[in-house]
């Protein structure tokens, strides 16, 4: 008798209309993961009137308008459950070139900016780069506990896109010097890059 109410009940529970077809874990990460689109965004908005560089300001309006479109097919499918109208699209960075400037170069030591006088296009870019990577962190847990297979595939197909964006602020930082990038000594650097090697092909069994 158990046995039999319990699928009654797996049986109702899959005939759910659609809108309400998410987990609660699902919806409290959907949450956050939204939540914290919204806020890089307001964030965005309020960068752009301090950016001095055209170059990067390009960047951010064409990072805006794509997050714009995550934001509305993130929200469509939490209210439906389904297919959103337009599915995740393809962000690609404008960078010209994806060479990476290697080495440390001197500089001054850093501190806090004490006025906003001292916000810089190098504070901005910093600043933007921290909104995605905390997306790309909410949207991978979000993926993870979502239930809903279509609001699973929405968040899991925007995170390379989003570590697109970031890839594209770190060249922007790295070609200006505010990111540089170390390296580990000629000698140091095969052995980690020679501490692995490949499984021998297996004829399978």
């Amino acid at each position: 008798m158990h046995n039999q109410q319990q699928n009654q009940h797996f049986q109702s529970s899959s005939q759910m209309p659609a809108e309400i077809s998410h987990g609660g874990h699902e919806l409290f990460d959907a949450h956050e993961a939204i939540g914290g689109l919204v806020a890089g965004m307001e964030q965005y908005l309020f960068y752009e009137q301090h950016i001095q560089d055209p170059e990067l300001k390009t960047i951010l309006n064409k990072q805006k308008a794509y997050l714009t479109q995550v934001y509305n097919s993130l929200v469509e499918t939490l209210k439906t459950g389904q297919e959103p109208a337009v599915k995740v699209q393809t962000y690609n960075f404008s960078q010209p070139s994806n060479n990476t400037i290697y080495g440390m170069q001197p500089s001054q030591p850093k501190k806090p900016a004490q006025s906003l006088n001292e916000i810089n296009d190098e504070c901005i870019s910093g600043f933007m780069m921290g909104c995605l990577k905390s997306c790309a962190s909410a949207f991978t847990l979000a993926a993870l506990e979502s239930t809903n297979p279509v609001m699973r595939r929405v968040f899991a197909d925007s995170i390379p896109n989003i570590i697109e964006m970031a890839y594209e602020i770190f060249l922007y930082q790295n070609k200006h010097h505010y990111y540089q990038v170390p390296q580990l000594k000629q000698e140091d650097m095969q052995n980690y890059i020679n501490a692995f090697q490949p499984i021998q092909n297996q004829m399978p069994h």
